[in-house]
């Protein structure tokens, strides 16, 4: 009995979008099941494809990327809701992402200033801590500056 309101829950969690199986976990022992209980349920939930942390990575880090943010952003989130080493998170962004972190760096800088032109030093410093609250990394911030020129010299 326990165990089909456990499994019903999770249905009507997953209907709404794709969970982690650590969400669940984290979801279900807040309505106050045991997690003896729980652990059962999701391990036949993944055994039959009805929960995947591989859909939930894809999934959430293309609504991330949707909404502007870069590959230290949705690794940390990522890690935060419970998605270990395991499924390599960095190999899996590369693959949704095609590895076009410039473009989407560059469609969130102008989307925030406008066209590129080129700024002070100081301006820079500013917008660069935008860009880097919005998790791009070092090396692509430097990459970005390099190829659109846009220190003034």
């Amino acid at each position: 009995m326990v165990r089909q309101s456990i499994k019903t829950t999770c249905l009507k969690l997953l209907a709404q979008r794709e969970h982690s199986r650590n969400e669940l976990f984290n979801k279900l022992t807040k309505k106050g099941y045991c997690p003896s209980d729980i652990q059962p349920v999701l391990i036949e939930l993944a055994q039959m494809d009805l929960q995947s942390d591989q859909r939930f990575i894809e999934s959430y880090v293309r609504q991330r990327l949707q909404k502007g943010y870069g590959i230290m952003a949705i690794r940390y989130e990522l890690i935060k809701k419970g998605i270990n080493f395991a499924c390599n998170i960095d190999d899996m962004l590369l693959t949704i992402t095609g590895g076009e972190w410039f473009s989407l760096l560059t469609q969130v800088y102008c989307k925030k200033y406008g066209e590129i032109q080129p700024i002070s030093y100081q301006e820079w410093i500013k917008r660069r801590r935008f860009l880097v609250q919005r998790g791009f990394s070092a090396s692509q911030l430097a990459q970005f500056v390099s190829e659109s020129q846009i220190l003034r010299s």
